[in-house]
């Protein structure tokens, strides 16, 4: 179960970052505050390429993370989930 949530939470986090990135002006700030504004031509090669990568992760981690809740929930009783007994 760590390494589903692990995944999960690497690929929300590169999503909200390719989002804020695609979608704000906050990059093209920090470009130009650096002096690489001549970079910026060539940001929608890199970045919508990311953010799509990152929500298909996140879509990819969502249906990993139901299906072992999932199964988890098939294989025992109600009464003894996650190996207490009630």
């Amino acid at each position: 179960m760590n390494k589903q949530r692990k995944l999960l939470r690497v690929s929300i986090v590169g999503t909200v970052v390719a989002a804020l990135c695609c979608f704000t002006p906050m990059l093209v700030i920090f470009l130009g505050a650096i002096g690489l504004s001549g970079l910026l031509a060539y940001l929608d090669y890199a970045l919508l390429p990311a953010l799509a990568f990152f929500i298909g992760l996140t879509i990819y981690a969502l249906y990993r993370n139901k299906k072992e809740v999932q199964s988890k929930s098939d294989c025992c009783p109600p009464n003894q989930q996650d190996g207490a007994n009630k």
